[in-house]
């Protein structure tokens, strides 16, 4: 497992460099010039070029990268176009709101799926199933910032109930967890019905019945467990997307998260926070998804390691 471990760390190297040469280009084919926007608008040419020559992009284009590689690898994404702080320090103070965000949804998401799934599998073809898969197909279907702005107009502003915006106590925490999570708790319900429905007409499970264990037993202890590892590669998947949804949901209930943040430097086009926030929560979604992988044999001990 040890060994395992350390093979999946050194296969994750060369996904990190292909997400840094991916948003290092991104940032140079978006419209715009870096040194114009800070020199200001009333620089003359003379100042822009000195800026672009600080700025090192007169360099050649493998030099640059070489230079954004090195220094992202000792923390150093450079300095922000608004503000002149480090980006390092920008992100960090608003990193953490954003992966809480994502890691409240993703667990609501688990508990609703799998016990959504799991009672659409064992009650399948009854009004229950149809009811949840129903639901789940409504769940899929609804855009999250859509969702927010109703739980908003119907829970927050009428009755007083839970504040519209913040985050930090519990109840500015549900109306958000709730937004970002539906979805994927849809996603997950779908996917555990389909593998349970496949586990629990195996043979095994059969002979486990046969034998007499209670239903309940084969259930959680056998089938779940099997059924469990498509569904963990979807929860890993679906962590990324949460990333990728709290900037919608960050922005709705006015949370000053990482997706906000990044929403706000896009108009202001400052392209150093973009870059650094877009590796950040990219390097994030690499070490999730490792994590995915390792749990695979945690779950399953027949699956082979090479």
């Amino acid at each position: 497992m040890f060994v395992y471990t350390i093979r999946r760390l050194l296969q994750t190297i060369p996904v990190i460099l292909g997400v840094t040469l991916v948003v290092f280009l991104m940032m140079h084919l978006i419209p715009g010039d870096p040194a114009q926007i800070m020199a200001g608008e009333r620089a003359d040419e003379a100042q822009v070029e000195q800026m672009r020559d600080r700025l090192g992009l007169n360099d050649p284009f493998y030099a640059q990268y070489t230079r954004f590689v090195v220094d992202a690898a000792q923390g150093d994404l450079g300095n922000s176009v608004r503000s002149g702080r480090a980006v390092s320090s920008e992100i960090g103070a608003r990193f953490w709101v954003t992966v809480e965000l994502a890691f409240y949804s993703t667990l609501l998401s688990i508990f609703i799926g799998l016990i959504a799934g799991i009672v659409s599998a064992t009650k399948r073809n009854s009004f229950l199933d149809v009811f949840i898969m129903i639901f789940a197909l409504f769940g899929l279907s609804m855009p999250n910032f859509w969702l927010g702005l109703m739980l908003i107009q119907y829970f927050a502003l009428p009755f007083d109930w839970l504040p519209v915006s913040g985050w930090g106590t519990p109840e500015q925490l549900l109306l958000p967890v709730i937004t970002l999570g539906t979805a994927g708790a849809a996603i997950i319900a779908r996917m555990t019905r389909s593998s349970m429905l496949e586990v629990i007409h195996q043979d095994y499970i059969r002979t486990a019945r046969a034998k007499g264990v209670k239903e309940r037993y084969v259930i959680y202890k056998h089938a779940l467990r099997n059924a469990l590892i498509p569904v963990v590669t979807v929860v890993g998947l679906q962590f990324g997307v949460l990333l990728g949804g709290a900037v919608l949901t960050e922005t709705v209930f006015a949370i000053n998260g990482l997706g906000r943040f990044v929403v706000e430097a896009i108009a202001m086009r400052d392209f150093p926070i973009v870059q650094g926030s877009v590796l950040v929560l990219a390097m994030l979604f690499v070490f999730v998804n490792f994590l995915v992988d390792i749990s695979y044999r945690v779950l399953n001990k027949r699956i082979e390691l090479d």
